[in-house]
């Protein structure tokens, strides 16, 4: 893993602000991005871009919690604007439309794409960079990905998305956490989709496949509910408590960390979680009152997770075992969220977010959750077949 002796990493920001590529020294940008994508020294991408490359950048692009990332929960839509500091259009990919449309596209040459993905397949962003893939397509544009580290490493969890379940936290056959940077989860949708497309990546030079902790970057929230490099370690699993009736945290300073609902007695439901799901973390009882979201202003007995060994630890797996020891504990205290959830209004939302509708309602009955990773376990292996020639970072 990178380390103190090591080159520091550069992002492909850096290296594109270090030495803009021939190819877009005449071109019409446009940029997706939001206020995670900057250079280590803090300046945006916007900024650093337009600096790089005096007069070429045309449009920018936001995702969802729009480009400030001011928006604090799903579903909460952002219009288009103006860049305060820049006068450029900035357009919104999470309001009226969550594709690029040939207007926005029009008069550029190219798009490039500098978002921080958190490792997760729900985690939105990615299914922005895929439309705007098959947008840039369709208007003969180029896409350029300025990677990033994935902040989590290496490391598959989960069953494979099937296609029937397919909405806006899942539009590719993905496992829940991938293990891939943007760059080559790029490379990989528009090789399996055969886009005709104009795909280059400027690679994040110096990372290894490691951990965020690892590569000297400041952590910048990329949305407003993970605030923290903790936050996004457990995100992989607790983003399930989304699609149920427990509080995933929101509400609290310490989101997706903390988790929990009224009625639940800590210790007891701590007891019943198999230790096999606790290697690398601790859950440490609390109470907790959220000041908004699910049960704000009511008192919820939950935990905090608290990440001791990132290298061994499976959000996943211990989210899976915490769903399912709740409901042993306190049979029938969470129940499944119900739609609308990002934009589906028929399917369950904890579906969309798991991908294994048999394994939900076998967390939600109190079953066993440890034989879930081998009923995964063939998919996960054939994930690795499938992305081997798309990898740019060592595996």
């Amino acid at each position: 893993m990178s380390g103190p002796e090591s080159a520091p990493l550069e992002t492909g920001l850096a290296r594109l602000c270090q030495e803009p590529p021939a190819r877009l020294r005449q071109a019409r940008l446009g940029l997706l991005c939001n206020p995670a994508s900057c250079l280590p020294g803090f300046t945006p991408a916007p900024e650093a871009v337009s600096q790089a490359l005096p007069g070429a950048l045309k449009a920018i692009f936001g995702p969802q919690h729009g480009f400030f990332a001011d928006k604090q929960d799903n579903m909460v839509e952002s219009g288009h604007g103006l860049h305060p500091r820049l006068g450029l259009p900035v357009y919104s990919l999470y309001g009226q439309t969550r594709h690029p449309t040939p207007e926005m596209l029009a008069g550029l040459d190219a798009l490039l794409v500098d978002l921080v993905d958190v490792g997760c397949r729900v985690y939105t962003f990615f299914s922005t960079l895929a439309a705007c893939l098959e947008g840039c397509a369709a208007a003969g544009v180029a896409v350029w990905v300025l990677d990033r580290p994935n902040p989590l490493g290496r490391g598959q969890e989960g069953p494979i998305l099937p296609p029937e379940l397919f909405s806006f936290v899942g539009v590719h056959e993905l496992p829940l956490r991938h293990g891939l940077s943007m760059g080559e989860l790029a490379r990989l949708c528009a090789g399996e989709l055969g886009l005709d497309l104009d795909l280059r990546v400027i690679e994040a030079r110096g990372w290894d496949g490691g951990d965020f902790a690892h590569t000297g970057l400041p952590w910048i929230m990329p949305s407003p509910n993970l605030p923290s490099l903790d936050s996004a370690r457990v995100y992989p699993g607790q983003v399930l408590l989304e699609g149920t009736t427990l509080s995933e945290g929101r509400g609290t300073t310490r989101p997706f960390e903390i988790c929990g609902a009224p009625g639940i007695d800590p210790w007891a439901v701590a007891a019943a979680v198999e230790p096999e799901a606790l290697a690398g973390a601790v859950l440490r009882p609390l109470f907790f009152e959220p000041t908004f979201h699910k049960f704000a202003q009511k008192t919820c007995g939950g935990w905090q997770i608290h990440v001791t060994d990132p290298g061994c630890y499976r959000p996943l797996r211990l989210t899976c075992a915490l769903l399912s020891a709740i409901n042993r504990a306190h049979p029938g205290l969470w129940d499944f969220r119900p739609p609308p959830y990002e934009y589906e209004h028929t399917r369950r939302p904890l579906d969309l977010l798991l991908g294994d509708p048999q394994a939900a309602n076998l967390l939600q009955r109190g079953g066993p959750s440890l034989p879930l990773e081998e009923r995964w376990r063939p998919g996960l292996e054939r994930w690795l077949e499938r992305v081997g020639p798309y990898l740019l970072y060592p595996a």
